[in-house]
């Protein structure tokens, strides 16, 4: 694949000519992280075509670009966004759906442009770059294996923040959409658990980057597993026990802690550490409580758990962790072996805040908390049914670790407590009718002890 540099056709005029269809058609897609805010303007910070575009078949072009928007905090950088655009002069029909417009004027003037991701030949391409390392123009492509050729690439539609393609149900592609200066840990922790061997995360074998950020990383595809949400809500549905897997799970979840604080450093928790960690957290209380009023009469008992953590004092270990681990980002194998997925983190948090050692019971928290999630979907609620799952996969956590986080319960507790309020916010503003699954755990958490 031969270089190139930014396109040759005119950067200054290239995006003012996108710019009246990406106003359209950016705010509507589930990875747009600004949304309810308007777009007031765009800044290109590379353009490359990874397909020329003066042939007489598609040309592929790849975009980073910065959507500036009002209410960013003073100081910090527009969201600056991965678009891989198809460009044709006449779109075939089967591609119709991934039409963004018509450009009107400069150097694509007349052209179709497109969601590259959906024609079969601009994704086809973009893995057969992925199996020849070296550069783009910005554009930097690495690969640790020798890959297939000509695998038939398909879109799969169940992402959010990121957009994923899977190649011959062999290899699946994450192109992350927002992205950051800084290694994405998506990319990171998967490499560094590569090197000891941990077996419970699909290795990197290719990725693509810039000198500044991680776009997109190919990992082997798990093609006979299932995530572990459907599973749990299919077991519900059957009327059928789920604390076996949970138990597998959370022995799972603690090989891969063990191994991350093998290949990665770890240190101590400070006591002066763990006092901001619980007034953190106070403050997300008291602006939820003022946000959703339900949470009111919970606050004393909801304060008592924070300040419990404050007064833990220090020794604890802190480490690389997943960062946003339930049941969603876990798969389970026709052999029954677990596998975790995702080490992205929460997308909306910075990437330096993703990237710092934190207790592993944070993850516990969350998974605890997925539990509860899960057996909310079933009528009637089924209490018992979760509360089994929490404890087979502490269990689980403690036969793998050598130590379970029950035993050292108000730090666990105010992180489940945390993650509980968090809940409670989002719910009531975007599903009200799930706000009884964290108030729920409100009141079982505040609760004395």
């Amino acid at each position: 694949m031969p270089e190139t540099a930014s396109t040759t056709r005119a950067p200054d005029a290239l995006l003012p000519s996108l710019a009246p269809l990406l106003h359209e058609w950016l705010p509507r897609q589930r990875w747009f992280a600004g949304k309810g805010r308007r777009v007031t303007g765009f800044t290109l910070d590379a353009a490359t075509e990874l397909l020329p575009l003066d042939g007489s078949g598609p040309g592929l072009l790849h975009l980073l670009v910065r959507v500036e928007q009002p209410g960013r905090p003073a100081g910090t950088p527009a969201d600056c966004y991965q678009l891989l655009l198809g460009v044709r002069t006449q779109l075939p029909p089967r591609l119709a759906p991934a039409l963004i417009g018509r450009i009107r004027q400069g150097p694509l003037a007349g052209r179709a442009v497109y969601e590259g991701l959906r024609d079969p030949r601009l994704a086809g391409l973009l893995y057969e770059r992925l199996r020849t390392p070296g550069r783009t123009g910005p554009l930097r492509f690495h690969a640790t294996a020798s890959l297939p050729p000509a695998l038939a690439p398909r879109v799969l539609d169940t992402e959010q923040s990121n957009s994923s393609l899977v190649y011959g149900d062999s290899f699946i592609l994450k192109i992350f959409r927002r992205v950051s200066p800084g290694a994405n840990p998506d990319l990171e922790l998967p490499l560094a658990l590569a090197g000891t061997g941990c077996a419970r995360v699909p290795a990197p074998v290719a990725w693509f980057e810039t000198g500044a950020a991680t776009l997109g990383v190919l990992q082997p595809f798990l093609r006979d597993s299932r995530d572990g949400w459907r599973l749990a809500l299919d077991a519900l549905a059957d009327g059928r026990e789920f604390a076996a897997e949970a138990r597998a799970l959370g022995r799972a979840t603690a090989e891969v802690h063990l191994a991350l604080a093998e290949a990665l450093p770890t240190r101590r928790l400070t006591r002066a550490e763990t006092e901001q960690l619980a007034a953190a957290m106070d403050r997300r209380l008291h602006a939820a409580a003022q946000a959703v009023p339900a949470l009111m009469p919970y606050v004393p008992g909801l304060r008592a758990i924070f300040e419990a953590a404050s007064g833990a004092g220090s020794g604890g270990v802190v480490q690389r962790i997943h960062g946003d681990l339930h049941l969603g980002q876990t798969l389970r194998g026709s052999d029954g072996g677990w596998a975790v997925i995702d080490f992205e983190g929460e997308p909306a948090k910075p990437l330096d805040e993703r990237r710092s050692p934190q207790p592993t019971v944070r993850d516990v928290a969350g998974m605890l908390r997925s539990f509860d999630y899960a057996a909310r979907t079933h009528r009637p609620w089924n209490a018992d049914w979760a509360a089994r799952c929490r404890a087979a996969y502490c269990t689980g956590y403690a036969e793998a670790a050598g130590a379970d986080p029950r035993t050292d319960p108000a730090l666990l507790r105010a992180y489940e407590t945390d993650k509980a309020v968090y809940e409670v916010v989002y719910e009531a503003r975007h599903r009200p009718d799930w706000l009884p699954v964290p108030m729920s755990a409100i009141e079982r958490l505040s609760a004395p002890r």
